[in-house]
């Protein structure tokens, strides 16, 4: 199954492609009415847009960083998946969604990484909670939010998850507790991107590392934009034997050309019997 991720509402009713995501919101905060023919897609917990307004809601660690583009290991600004006026937010936005299609994608969510957060509303939401552990106590609040938003969506719920399944990783680095979220979850989207795809040994072990960690079909997302197209279609092969589908990111064109090289090859391959036979024409 081959799908496309894409700004661009049109591109998702393309006939090449089986499914189409389209960005209602994401991480700069850019927001666009939901459609009714695709998969709406929400970043939850990346967003310039809310961060620049009020930096507050900006995560911190424990030496007051704060998780955004400034620092050389965020390419945008997270929100602290704490703060309850923004998740209700998100939970407005997923409704907006789910009335135009039932189906819904959850994006960018998790805490930024393991050494966040530790703002205010952190603190005191650990210090008054059950847990005595602050990696139990992310991972409550993730998969707390998860299910509240699930139950708002009657359709399939897809989820992006951080392509890093070394084990624990996830656990530690965003407070995913996979073995919790799977319960909520139909199908994870995998994004393993590069500009170039000229080898793709790495797609094959990261592939093979999620297939081993999950019970969740998942699919894997390339990144389309500018990919030599037979790069793209070596790519999509290699993802192919591990993925449920295999979704072209950004540049619909792209995508749209690489599966018509595969379609064509198809045909071609096509025999009807050895040369001589009764078959053959």
């Amino acid at each position: 199954m081959y799908g496309v991720v894409t700004r661009n509402a049109e591109e998702v009713r393309w006939p090449e492609f089986e499914r189409g995501f389209y960005e209602v919101k994401d991480v700069t905060g850019r927001s666009s009415e939901p459609i009714a023919d695709g998969i709406n897609m929400v970043s939850c917990f990346g967003d310039n847009a809310a961060a620049d307004a009020d930096p507050s809601l900006l995560p911190v660690d424990d030496m007051g960083r704060p998780a955004d583009r400034q620092q050389p290991y965020f390419d945008w600004a997270y929100i602290c998946p704490s703060r309850e006026d923004y998740r209700e937010g998100l939970f407005e936005v997923i409704d907006d969604c789910v009335a135009e299609n039932e189906d819904v994608r959850l994006d960018d969510i998790g805490f930024p990484r393991a050494e966040y957060c530790r703002c205010g509303v952190c603190e005191q939401a650990f210090e008054a909670s059950e847990f005595d552990d602050r990696m139990e106590w992310r991972a409550d609040v993730i998969t707390e939010f998860v299910e509240d938003a699930v139950d708002r969506i009657p359709g399939t719920v897809y989820m992006t998850l951080y392509p890093d399944p070394y084990p624990g990783h996830l656990y530690e680095r965003a407070g995913i507790d996979l073995e919790a979220i799977e319960e909520y979850v139909d199908e994870f989207v995998v994004p393993l991107y590069d500009t170039n795809y000229g080898t793709t040994y790495w797609l094959e072990t990261i592939a093979k590392g999620f297939e081993s960690a999950l019970e969740t079909p998942f699919n894997i997302e390339l990144y389309a934009v500018n990919v030599d197209i037979d790069n793209l279609i070596h790519a999509s092969e290699v993802a192919q034997e591990y993925a449920k589908g295999v979704f072209f990111g950004y540049d619909a064109g792209n995508g749209r050309a690489a599966l018509r090289r595969m379609q064509a090859d198809e045909r071609e391959g096509v025999t009807h019997g050895e040369p001589g036979s009764e078959s053959d024409p």
